[in-house]
């Protein structure tokens, strides 16, 4: 079967990929969309991401669905043309951080398209998968493309629980990529009382307005564009950063109030932090990283119609169209979510 590998910085090739057998436990799917992510940008443009680094040809993606083709033994609750999102996170179980309930921090995950183990964790971008079912939520009453967004929503949902509560409580929002405003739809399920958004381009500002945003900030053209939050001590309850960018991060900082809550979600390399602020304001600093219950969550708050990911999804493409659908991601002027189709 074809799969989409990264061999490097601008180099990705369609490769041949083995058809592994089924075992006990696990279904066969054949893939129908898989989503790009900022992280398989990262191994496109830069062959990896602050330290970790591509040491091998490996098989990007980890945001798919498909439908079940075969069935292994002891699997109940499955058909055969069921339709599921296939969760990318497989903690070990038995290390210290999942014996502890922090799966998500697995000491051995095998979490699909990651490079940060060697030998690397192949993913998903590819014709046919096997899948633990467990890793498998029936997407019942939900197109390809959105079973396909329960990753990334799973990932903001994470990052709400660790923002804490936010009933009632204005919330900035610094990024507006596909998990910016995936944050924004959370925070507002949770009963933000008002959230601000602020991102270096108008077209991303204009998604995050249509997906809740009650004020929309261009930094770029208007770097101060915060300073009306920070005035006194600043006035912002919980901060989400989902740039992975300094410059957000430092604006970010300035417009909490005292004892508020930033949670840093984006991910690019180390920043330098405003420590004297975050002291002197007793803030608390949460990173979040991946995720673990929240992928079922996610899945049940879209088939509810709690959470609409639809009109994220901007474009779709063939995988034989992999370069067009990259350079098409890359362009966050035009596109918000883009996804191959593998049927």
């Amino acid at each position: 079967m074809q799969a989409l590998y990264a061999y490097g910085p601008k180099d990705l090739r369609l490769g041949t990929a083995p058809d592994d057998l089924l075992g006990p436990g696990q279904l066969r799917i054949k893939m129908a969309r898989g989503g790009i992510c900022g992280s398989d940008l990262h191994y496109f443009n830069h062959g990896g991401f602050g330290t970790v680094k591509l040491r091998e040809p490996m098989i990007l993606g980890h945001e798919v669905s498909g439908h079940v083709t075969e069935i292994g033994t002891g699997v109940d609750g499955y058909s055969v043309g069921d339709l599921v999102a296939v969760s990318p996170s497989r903690p070990c179980g038995v290390c210290d951080e999942c014996l502890r309930g922090l799966p998500n921090q697995c000491l051995n995950m095998r979490f699909y398209g990651s490079a940060m183990p060697f030998p690397h964790i192949q993913g998903a971008f590819r014709e046919s998968l096997i899948a633990d079912a467990a890793q498998c939520i029936n997407a019942d009453g939900l197109t390809p493309a959105e079973a396909a967004m329960a990753e990334p929503l799973a990932v903001c949902l994470h990052a709400m629980a660790q923002a804490g509560t936010v009933l009632g409580k204005r919330v900035l929002v610094t990024g507006c990529g596909p998990i910016g405003v995936l944050v924004i739809l959370a925070a507002r399920r949770a009963g933000a009382s008002e959230i601000i958004a602020t991102d270096i381009t108008d077209t991303a500002l204009s998604r995050a307005k249509t997906a809740g945003a009650d004020v929309t900030l261009n930094s770029l053209t208007h770097p101060e564009a915060l300073a009306p939050y920070a005035a006194a001590k600043g006035s912002i309850d919980t901060g989400v950063e989902c740039s992975g960018a300094e410059p957000a991060l430092r604006a970010m900082v300035g417009a909490l109030r005292p004892r508020a809550t930033l949670v840093q979600l984006g991910l690019s390399g180390d920043m330098t932090l405003p420590m004297m602020q975050i002291t002197a304001k007793e803030l608390s600093l949460k990173g979040s990283f991946r995720f673990h219950a929240e992928f079922a969550q996610a899945v049940a708050f879209m088939q509810k119609g709690l959470i609409d990911v639809a009109p994220l999804v901007t474009h779709s493409f063939p995988l034989a169209q992999y370069a067009t659908a990259f350079a098409t991601a890359n362009d966050r002027a035009t596109a918000m979510k883009v996804q191959l189709e593998f049927t």
